[in-house]
């Protein structure tokens, strides 16, 4: 039951070309940063990457794209990244972008076993195109098909060797709906304890979803867009 192991490269070791990748985050917030390098020295290729957002250049998934690893990308946001904008220019990468709403409730429903669903969102615009409609009482909704991964590249705040894990503040975001969805978790976490230690009150992602823990070693958590008001306080 100890699901620990010891680096993130050997945490990413069996990730094949090709496969589905799920990374949590939401813009440099959460990303479980140390599997993304890890990922990025193995040089997998062919990915198909389920994620919020792109990171920026130069850091998270944005050393991905640098290193020509990713072929298509599902998510809700991808202004920061200049190397995604060209490469979607330039047909080199197919991107998909859903509605950030829409897109956690697929990923969930992918978790949970729910093959469909109707939302609103996105009727009437290129959204909706290509799929079916159907109106419920007084309103026209759209049918969206849930997300489901090979692989969940996820991060956490603390985590015991059981693969329980809770996570901090806004770092919580897409980290639970993805431990759902795919074949095979892995979380990336900044703290171990053992068993018994975490509350089970805090305790979001159950280690039942968990296949793979590793403590990352480096963390640089940059800040996205900094805005520095001059002139201090009135």
């Amino acid at each position: 039951m100890n699901k620990v192991v010891q680096t993130a490269y050997e945490a990413v070791a069996d990730i094949a070309s090709g496969a589905t990748v799920m990374l949590g985050g939401f813009g440099l917030c959460g990303i479980p940063e140390n599997l993304i390098a890890a990922l990025v020295e193995r040089r997998v290729t062919g990915l198909h990457t389920i994620s919020n957002n792109m990171g920026v250049d130069g850091f998270g998934m944005g050393l991905m794209l640098e290193a020509g690893m990713i072929a298509s990308h599902i998510g809700s946001y991808v202004g920061e990244n200049r190397r995604l904008e060209a490469l979607v220019l330039k047909k080199e990468l197919d991107l998909t972008l859903i509605p950030q709403g829409t897109l956690a409730e697929r990923i969930r429903a992918g978790g949970a076993g729910v093959p469909a669903f109707y939302v609103p969102t996105g009727l009437g615009t290129v959204v909706a195109e290509g799929k079916e409609t159907r109106k419920i009482g007084d309103r026209t909704y759209v049918l969206e098909h849930s997300l489901n991964a090979d692989v969940a590249l996820i991060k956490a705040w603390k985590g015991d060797r059981l693969g329980n894990l809770v996570y901090r503040k806004t770092a919580r975001n897409f980290n639970p709906v993805m431990a759902t969805a795919a074949k095979l978790t892995i979380a990336e976490i900044e703290e171990l304890v053992e068993p018994g230690e975490l509350d089970p009150d805090h305790i979001i992602t159950p280690g039942i979803y968990v296949n793979r823990v590793v403590v990352g070693s480096v963390y640089r958590k940059p800040i996205e867009s900094k805005f520095i008001q001059s002139g201090g306080a009135a």
